[in-house]
């Protein structure tokens, strides 16, 4: 496990999903990214789960998972063209 991707808490505006690293950074990454989030009640949004020793969020109501270090790289959903 690296320290790097390990989160320490995840926290939302209208744009953009936060979260704060156990190193102390917060990264952002845009909601458009993930349309299961953008999509979802303010309310589903907040009931997340850190898992696999902090190195991924679980959104079980959506039944939504995301690692972190894919937000460090970048990676997005894409939709087809």
């Amino acid at each position: 496990m690296n320290i790097s991707t390990v989160g320490k808490a995840v926290t939302f505006d209208h744009r953009y999903l936060h979260v704060e690293l156990a190193d102390g950074r917060i990264i952002s990454t845009p909601l458009s990214w993930y349309p299961e989030l953008l999509n979802a009640p303010v309310k589903t949004l907040g009931e997340y789960r850190l898992i696999c020793q902090g190195t991924g969020i679980e959104w079980e109501g959506l039944d939504y998972h995301l690692s972190i270090e894919s937000m460090l790289y970048g990676h997005h959903h894409q939709a087809a063209a």
